[in-house]
Order: C-alpha cells, then structure tokens, then sequence
C-alpha cells in the first residue's frame, strides 16, 4: 500500500526533520547488538554504562520522532499535575479526578483518562523489577524487530512504540550500572564495606553511626570542682623542655 493510499489519497509529504531522525536512529542501535554480545552474568556496573548512554539518545531520537507525550494520559491537560492519590480506575489528572471528587457540572460524568497498567515516568513505562541482563537482551530484541520496519512513512504509532521499548529498555541498562549492593544495606546500597565491622552490619556509614550513638550514649566523665583559690593541677603529656 503506497502512502497516498494510507492517508486518504490526498497525498503524504514526510515530516520536518524524520529522515535525518531516523537514519540517527537506525545508526545508534546498529552497534548496540555488538556491546551487548560482550556482556555476560556477573558483569562490572561500569561495562553496561556505554550501553546505558547509547539507549538514552536512541531514546531521545525516537521520542523526536514520536508525537508528544501526555504526562498525565488526559487528553484536556496533557501536562498538567500528576493526582499521587488517584483511585482505582481514575486516571492521574489532579485536575479532572479534583472535578470528579467535587461532583462539579461536566465532571462527574466526563470520562476519565485511562488509569496506567504500569508505572510511568514522564509519560514513558518504566518496567518493573528485578533488573537483569536477560531482560536487557528480551527489551533490545524488541527494539531490533520494530526498527527494521520503520520508514519515512511509518505510521506515528510505531515510533510510540519503538520510543516506549527503548525507555524500558533503557531503564533497565541504567539498572544494571549501578554500584552493586555489596554492603547488603538497603539504606546505603553503594557504601564502602568496613573491615572492622561484625558480619551483616558491613555498610560504613551504618557502622560510623552506630559509634558515634554508642559514644553519645556514655556518660561523660566529670573533672573534680576545683575550690575557689585553688589551681587545678594538669598532668602534662610531655615534659616542658629545659630552659
């Protein structure tokens, strides 16, 4: 099917700047099948850096090329504020789901944007845990099926999907080049290991704060009062030179 015949037969002119875009794009994610093949269970953060970097600007491309987003999914207020209390079934506007809650005139029965079947950072998927090198290997395949279709002519749908694959699949890499948990402490995942420290309570910072309470928890040793007319006698560390 020619394009004309997709859009109605009134003709197709290609978007302002696609070609340039999606030939970047198509350069980006070439070589990121390679780096991929490099990588293996065990890994050090730091090789899935270049990785993660490659898949923020093929990400950022392919959100160029897409429509814009709706952070809120709400056709009226695509940007507006995000509801952190939104019910079940609502969607995330703060704007339409405060009309529905106050049952003003056209709010109660104005459809609700629809809820999000998964957590969304601005407008994109973000995937759920745990993040591992197969699900970056799963997302990147992904990837590699739709970027063969795309054309100067594919329809916009298709670069929303390869934009929202390649967020997940991003998110995923920046996952997995973050300092491992070594420490095994939730609060301080990247601390440094203390050497002196009894085993499961490895985190440094942890350790440090431990001593210093058990420290403040003492109770300070008083010098004797000295009575009025009296001098304190000091005991000197090192003896005062000759003179």
């Amino acid at each position: 099917m020619s394009p004309q015949d997709q859009h109605g037969g009134r003709g197709y002119s290609v978007p302002t700047g696609r070609p340039y875009a999606l030939k970047e794009l198509q350069a980006s994610l070439g070589s990121l099948g390679d780096h991929l093949r490099e990588l293996y269970d065990g890994a050090h953060p730091a090789e899935y850096d270049g990785i993660a970097d490659a898949l923020y600007v093929a990400f950022r491309t392919a959100a160029s090329l897409a429509p814009a987003k709706s952070y809120t999914g709400c056709s009226e207020h695509p940007n507006g504020a995000l509801d952190p209390e939104a019910p079940d079934g609502w969607g995330r506007c703060l704007l339409c789901n405060d009309r529905r809650r106050l049952g003003l005139r056209g709010g109660a029965g104005r459809p609700a944007a629809p809820a999000a079947g998964e957590q969304r950072r601005l407008g994109y998927p973000v995937p759920e845990p745990p993040y591992t090198l197969q699900a970056l290997r799963t997302g990147l395949r992904t990837v590699e099926d739709q970027r063969f279709h795309l054309s100067l002519s594919s329809p916009a749908d298709d670069f929303v999907r390869i934009a929202d694959d390649l967020h997940r699949a991003f998110i995923v890499a920046r996952e997995l080049s973050r300092p491992r948990n070594a420490s095994g402490c939730s609060e301080h995942p990247g601390a440094p290991i203390d050497p002196d420290a009894p085993p499961g309570e490895a985190c440094i910072f942890c350790a440090g704060r431990k001593r210093r309470a058990q420290r403040s928890a003492q109770t300070p040793e008083m010098l004797p009062r000295i009575r009025r007319g009296e001098r304190r006698q000091l005991q000197r560390r090192f003896e005062r030179p000759p003179g």
